[in-house]
């Protein structure tokens, strides 16, 4: 498609987990000629498939898929490098006169593209950071999010507090700059024109929907998937298992939780998921056109994305 001149479109296409994103965006691209760019932290890692829904390679129609399947499940991918490796992906596809459609439910990665967030350039500090582990090991994860939560609680709102990587890394930055970690994420020009759809439904169908989900993805080889990971030597404590389910089949896996345990542990630790993501993507945010997951959804989608793109 030709695209206008000026600042070049982006489509955002935003909700909340199992909403429907995956093939709502699929077809939107197929419809523009356009290519998705993952923004969903869970999906950079190789090998984790069926406990992070990632779309099989039939499920994504033909269609480019890009920032999936890009690291191994121990290496640490920053908000810095996604976002540096999220803005050249999104140049390319603009350079071959495609359109890119920014898709996925972390809303950290989707507000530093679209809002410009400038990164605070704080080098590790790997003494400090050390002793901050050690200190979560001895007050318990959630006891340190409190903590972070009492000094910054615009950052640690949006957190999940057993991601300790992540509550670590903030609180590394507050202590080194003696500044709030939300203070130092400052925000340029976005260097396109986000269009921002997002997709709803009622509470209780997602969590309907959640929950089916799951028990197929249980019973479909999630717990095959975690043992060959775990057999390949990843720690039981590898930060990318932090991930909601994995934490789950693994204490199952050493008879810490018997199967129907974990399964309600990751159905209530999902919704609980789904509540903090409402933060990141608010109904009211004007910014956002919201459509109902409903037989026109598709139809409504992409009439808003002509509309808009040929303003």
């Amino acid at each position: 498609m030709n695209l206008p001149t000026g600042k070049h479109p982006l489509i955002v296409i935003v909700g909340p987990t199992a909403v429907g994103k995956t093939s709502a965006s699929i077809e939107l691209a197929k419809r523009f000629m356009g290519e998705v760019v993952s923004a969903d932290s869970r999906l950079l890692y190789r090998g984790m498939d069926i406990g992070t829904a990632k779309p099989t390679l039939a499920e994504r129609c033909g269609i480019p898929h890009h920032l999936v399947d890009v690291a191994h499940p121990d290496e640490n991918w920053s908000l810095a490098l996604y976002q540096r490796e999220a803005y050249r992906v999104i140049d390319d596809i603009l350079s071959r006169n495609k359109l890119p459609f920014l898709v996925g439910g972390t809303g950290q990665y989707i507000r530093s593209i679209i809002e410009g967030w400038q990164i605070p350039p704080q080098k590790p500090d790997y003494d400090l950071r050390d002793a901050l582990n050690h200190w979560a090991d001895e007050i318990g994860a959630e006891a340190l999010y409190e903590r972070l939560k009492a000094i910054d609680a615009d950052v640690a709102v949006n957190m999940d507090y057993r991601n300790v990587r992540r509550v670590v890394r903030a609180l590394e930055v507050i202590f080194k700059t003696g500044e709030r970690f939300s203070d130092l994420r400052r925000k340029q020009q976005c260097p396109y024109q986000p269009v921002i759809l997002g997709i709803e439904r009622p509470r209780e169908e997602l969590y309907e929907r959640i929950d089916q989900r799951i028990e197929i993805m249980l019973t479909q080889g999630w717990v095959d998937e975690v043992k060959f990971l775990l057999a390949k030597g990843y720690p039981p404590d590898m930060p990318t298992f932090s991930a909601i389910g994995y934490g789950e089949v693994i204490q199952f896996l050493q008879d810490k939780l018997t199967f129907e345990e974990a399964m309600r542990a990751i159905k209530r630790n999902t919704r609980t998921f789904v509540r903090r993501q409402a933060n990141w993507f608010k109904p009211d945010d004007p910014r956002i056109t919201w459509f109902p997951a409903d037989d026109d959804l598709v139809n409504q989608m992409e009439s808003e994305i002509r509309r808009r793109i040929n303003e």
